[in-house]
């Protein structure tokens, strides 16, 4: 099925328009070949035959009609959102410090805005990350002040942003504003997403434009097959090989700059480069097939593929290297000068000119980017077991979860509401069970549906998750945690409102199914809101007494 529009595309809502009006709403039926009973040609002469053409409607259906109700849903659920991300924002520290891996984050951040939009601590040789991700933290910093609502105040905006994201894009897809409102309670019942939203660290700005780069290859493709729509409607697509260009795409190269953003966050983002690269050029090819081009794989490759690599590819590495702006414009920033004040390092390149180039161009951001890569690359799990990092997993144990990583852990004080008990607060980054323990169910099930059924909006889950999760795989003796698991948090919720989408069926099913399916997805959101609000406590640090602590922790992993 098709996506219907929901995002605001003005644009796109003229295509439609003018596709119904040129009938592009006609059924979706081949044209009728002529009728040799009722035909009178010439002997020795056969009836002529039209060429079967896909109509237009079988590439753009008509979008939903609750538009208005469709942003009302967005803005209540994106309000919740906001409530559940902000409350008592600040209310976790030691003793007024950031926690976890908040020490690195939050401090770099706060050099920023004393030198100029750099980090300054190069001695401790932590900064292995590009410096997007801790400008948005400075943001908050600048805003607040250094204190805990400060360094966290960018990351609640980005777990905000990607609900009202979710909703948008998952209504999109569905053509259902129920499942966006679904979508978007779901994320917020996330643990992963909650917790991460409410912590300085890198991972949530990357999930935040990696699903807003979907969204948007999502709203191009809906854009490309409205205008083959409209040339399949006006016969413009009569006697063409390739079809006609899509002309400028303004959603994909949106799209490209955000994977540029992602990656300008954490290099993992190039694996999203990739595979959206491929997707979009997939679905190109799809539609100039349902469109009746005689070729759509070569018409796709002639037409689409270069332009594709310059939106999804050669967009996203400009985004990247601009993110650096602050250290270009620095002449303090390290190691800006490294290469020309030490000429024992001409020896690294293998000519002068070449030295000559790259010291001009880059001032040394190349051998910057290969200390960070060097950094990553010998970032191993010891093989002493008592020199391994305590909440370090691997990523067959991320689809469920089941090593999460404690964040905060102070020292046991007495309760507020009875001080002669002892109460502890602890901080884990745990998905919601509800929904983490049932993935490898949801990706077995996508599987099928994107093989079997061809269904692109489980295709586009599993791409999406794939390039998230499969990459991780290939060095397994790296050190990993489950928080590099946070972008793939969204694309599991689709993935499961798809499969409620699945269970309530469509409209015209029997009264009783309808009843049925309807009760089945009711208790299954309930579950999961419930479930969140049980685990509430370690998810915000909360004091509890120690037996509610055994309560909450339901696996020997989580302890």
């Amino acid at each position: 099925m098709s996506a219907p529009p929901s995002l605001a595309d003005p644009a796109t809502e003229d295509d439609i328009a003018a596709a119904r009006s040129a009938g592009a709403t006609a059924p979706d039926t081949e044209p009728e070949r002529p009728d040799p009973a009722g035909t009178v040609v010439a002997i020795g002469e056969v009836p002529a035959l039209t060429r079967p053409v896909r109509p237009a409607r079988t590439l753009r259906p008509a979008p939903p009609t609750d538009r208005a109700r469709g942003w009302v849903v967005t803005g209540v659920v994106t309000l919740i959102a906001a409530m559940v991300r902000l409350v008592n924002l600040g209310s976790a520290t030691h003793g007024g410090t950031p926690l976890f891996d908040e020490k690195y984050y939050a401090i770099q951040a706060w050099e920023m805005l004393r030198n100029g939009g750099v980090e300054d601590n190069q001695a401790f040789g932590v900064v292995v990350h590009p410096p997007l991700g801790k400008q948005l933290i400075a943001i908050g910093e600048w805003l607040l002040g250094y204190n805990a609502t400060g360094w966290r105040l960018a990351s609640a905006v980005a777990g905000i942003v990607s609900v009202l994201l979710i909703v948008r894009v998952t209504r999109r897809m569905t053509g259902s504003t129920l499942l966006g409102g679904i979508a978007g309670v779901l994320l917020i019942c996330d643990g992963v997403s909650h917790v991460q939203s409410r912590s300085a660290l890198l991972d949530i700005f990357q999930a935040v434009f990696v699903l807003g780069a979907f969204a948007c290859l999502i709203a191009d493709r809906d854009q490309v097959r409205a205008r083959l729509a409209l040339a399949v409607a006006d016969g413009s697509l009569t006697g063409t090989k390739a079809g006609p260009p899509m002309g400028a795409r303004w959603w994909r190269f949106g799209a490209g700059v955000l994977l540029g953003l992602t990656t300008a966050v954490k290099w993992s983002g190039a694996y999203w480069i990739l595979a959206f690269v491929a997707l979009s050029l997939i679905w190109d090819m799809q539609a100039r097939r349902e469109a009746g081009v005689r070729r759509p794989v070569r018409a796709g490759l002639r037409r689409d593929l270069l332009p594709s690599i310059w939106s999804l590819a050669v967009v996203p590495v400009l985004v990247y290297v601009g993110s650096w702006w602050a250290w270009f414009a620095s002449e303090t920033s390290w190691p800006r000068h490294t290469l020309v004040a030490e000429p024992s390092n001409r020896s690294d390149w293998k000519s002068g000119f070449l030295y000559d180039v790259a010291s001009a161009w880059s001032n040394s951001l190349w051998q910057w980017t290969w200390k960070m890569l060097d950094f990553h690359a010998h970032l191993l799990t010891p093989t002493d077991p008592s020199k391994r990092h305590p909440w370090e997993s691997k990523p067959w144990t991320w689809p469920l979860g089941t090593r999460p990583v404690l964040y905060y852990s102070p020292a046991d004080a007495p309760c507020p509401a009875d001080p002669a008990t002892e109460c502890v607060r602890r901080i884990f980054l745990i998905g919601t069970p509800a929904l983490w323990w049932i993935s490898l169910f949801v990706l077995i099930w996508a599987l099928w549906k994107a093989i079997g059924r061809l269904d692109w909006r489980y295709a586009a889950v599993l791409v999406a998750y794939g390039a998230g999760y499969l990459p991780w795989f290939t060095n397994l003796d790296r050190q990993m945690y489950f928080f590099y698991a946070t972008p793939l948090a969204p694309f599991l919720v689709i993935g499961i409102t798809l499969v409620l989408g699945d269970i309530l069926g469509r409209r015209g099913a029997g009264i009783e199914r309808r009843l049925t399916s309807i009760a089945v997805v009711a208790m299954y959101v309930g579950l999961v809101v419930a479930n969140f609000i049980w685990l509430w406590p370690i998810l915000n640090g909360e004091p509890i007494t120690h037996e509610r602590l055994i309560m909450e922790t339901w696996l020997p992993s989580w302890g």
